[in-house]
């Protein structure tokens, strides 16, 4: 039976799925106070989602269930609810009276918001409300420039960041921000509760998906060679943990400590996420907007027709059709064919790279609004990137670089090399030029 006596605790898992080396979990279990784990399916995220299979829904489902039978081995269970937060809040205090809610932050702009509602609701019933940094080594204020501000280029940052990091280093070569929450030490600190059915997918409009999901594990051998490996699409030589790191159902903590040893390169791709991190959390309004708000004055073209056929990677240019093949199958994307794709789509078409971003957030299973802005924000040129906005990818160049043998494009464009498969939709060589025209008259104010 439920304790809803004083003594109770809230613990809110959000995107940090797991029980080991959860920040917010491990000091709700030291507080002392009886913790209840909670998740609530947020309505007003779902209601957004087109597709009653989206992948990512049903690998959280499939989370909570694992997550679920866990706790209950423990003699406690999670309490899952669906609805808007704010208003399911309301309720969830009323049944446990907690006296603190427990929670790691999130930093995107609808999170943040939310977050301020519910400690609204919090604070006028006395309850307090603690949130910790848990899915990012670095936050905002932690890695800045020597004036104070933060960073703009990833080079400069990428460097303060180590230096930080080096800054509390114990053990040798260990640093303290890498330690992990020794959560387990402290498991006797939850609430016992019986167990409840968990609610599903089909409840809240949502079907199974025929998706395969990555596995959180990774070999050392990946790791090793990662920066040999990582740019050929054809063979697996990344890590695949985009979709762990989003949910939180892996530590980051853990996987940049082990790549901290193993491969500068695999550190450098964690350390990225960082970087886009504090952007959006510096810079809110690169949601929406340009983060250099001159490139918002560029005309795309922005053809529907052409978009489409981008989409569908029937674009004539193999690498271009063969990522967007995958990521319509698998809900993955190689983060090289990313660049090139986004490229193609920004700077070959000139439609707008909000276009791209938005059509990636409804397929990638890994969608990170900070990452998958950042990225297209560095593709289309008008973000942080420190290179002029002519940089210009050749997909074929690109193609004879990264999948010389065309293995990547034999195994998602089956008709390539036919009569079946279309004539490139552009010229590289016209697209280019055009490309510079629009975005030079943009940029001047003509």
């Amino acid at each position: 039976m439920t304790n809803n006596n004083e003594g109770n605790a809230i613990f809110w898992f959000r995107r940090d799925l797991r029980l080991d080396d959860n920040a917010g979990l491990y000091h709700a279990l030291k507080s002392g106070l009886k913790v209840i784990p909670v998740f609530i399916f947020d309505s007003c995220i779902l209601k957004g989602l087109s597709n009653e299979k989206d992948a990512r829904v049903h690998f959280i489902h499939h989370t909570l269930e694992n997550l679920k039978t866990s706790l209950n081995e423990l003699g406690s269970d999670l309490r899952v609810y669906f609805g808007n937060p704010v208003e399911v809040w309301k309720g969830i205090t009323s049944e446990f009276k907690p006296q603190a809610v427990f929670a790691n932050r999130d930093y995107e702009n609808y999170a943040l918001e939310r977050d301020r509602q519910v400690k609204g609701i919090l604070n006028r019933k006395e309850i307090a409300f603690h949130q910790f940094k848990d899915h990012i080594i670095f936050e905002k204020d932690e890695v800045l420039k020597k004036d104070g501000n933060p960073y703009t280029v990833f080079t400069p940052y990428k460097r303060r960041w180590l230096e930080v990091l080096h800054s509390r280093m114990e053990n040798g070569d260990m640093s303290f921000y890498l330690q992990p929450y020794p959560v387990r030490k402290y498991v006797n600190g939850f609430q016992s509760l019986t167990s409840r059915p968990l609610i599903s997918l089909e409840e809240m409009g949502f079907k199974q998906c025929e998706i395969i999901f990555p596995s959180s594990e990774i070999s050392r051998n990946i790791i090793m060679l990662y920066d040999k490996t990582r740019n050929f699409p054809a063979i697996a030589g990344t890590s695949r943990l985009g979709v762990h790191f989003r949910f939180g159902t892996i530590s980051i903590r853990q996987k940049a400590a082990r790549a901290y040893r193993l491969n500068e390169t695999f550190l450098s791709e964690l350390i990225w996420r960082d970087f886009y991190s504090m952007i959006l959390q510096a810079f809110p309004h690169i949601e929406t907007k340009a983060f250099r708000p001159e490139y918002d004055r560029i005309e795309w073209r922005n053809n529907v027709d052409e978009f489409e056929l981008w989409c569908q990677g029937k674009t004539g240019y193999p690498l271009v059709d063969a990522g967007m093949r995958e990521l319509n199958a698998s809900g993955f994307m190689h983060n090289r064919v990313r660049m090139v794709t986004a490229g193609f789509l920004t700077k070959h078409l000139l439609i707008d790279w909000r276009w791209g971003e938005a059509y990636f957030a409804e397929k990638l299973l890994d969608y990170d609004l900070a990452s998958n802005n950042g990225g297209w924000q560095w593709a289309a040129g008008t973000g942080t990137d420190a290179a002029p906005y002519f940089r210009i990818f050749n997909p074929e160049t690109q193609m004879a670089k990264f999948d010389p043998k065309a293995m990547y494009v034999k195994k998602w464009v089956k008709e390539w090399g036919t009569t079946e498969y279309p004539k490139p939709m552009v010229d590289h060589k016209a697209a280019r030029e055009r490309c510079l025209e629009v975005y030079r008259k943009g940029l001047k104010g003509e």
